[in-house]
C-alpha cells in the first residue's frame, strides 16, 4: 500500500517550516526533513517561498516516544 500525500499550494511569503506547523501540528526537524527530500528543488527556493509552489506533504507516522499529550481534553 502507498503512503497517502497530501499537497499544499504555497502563499507569497509561506515558510516551509510554518507549513509544517500547520499541517503536521508540530514541527520536529525530521518533519520539515521529510517534505524537503518529498520536494526536490524547494530548500533553493529560499526562506520565503513564493506563491503557488505545489508542496508535497508526504504522511508521516507518529513516532509514539514523542507522542504528545493534551492536559485538557
Amino acid at each position: 500500500m502507498e503512503a497517502c500525500v497530501l499537497f499544499y499550494r504555497s502563499k507569497n511569503g509561506d515558510t516551509v517550516d510554518r507549513i509544517v506547523w500547520a499541517h503536521y501540528g508540530r514541527q520536529p526537524a525530521a518533519l520539515i526533513d521529510a517534505v524537503l527530500k518529498a520536494n526536490p528543488g524547494l530548500a533553493g527556493q529560499g526562506a520565503l517561498l513564493p506563491a503557488g509552489l505545489r508542496i508535497a506533504l508526504p504522511e508521516f507516522a507518529e513516532d509514539p516516544d514523542t507522542a504528545s499529550v493534551r492536559l485538557w481534553d
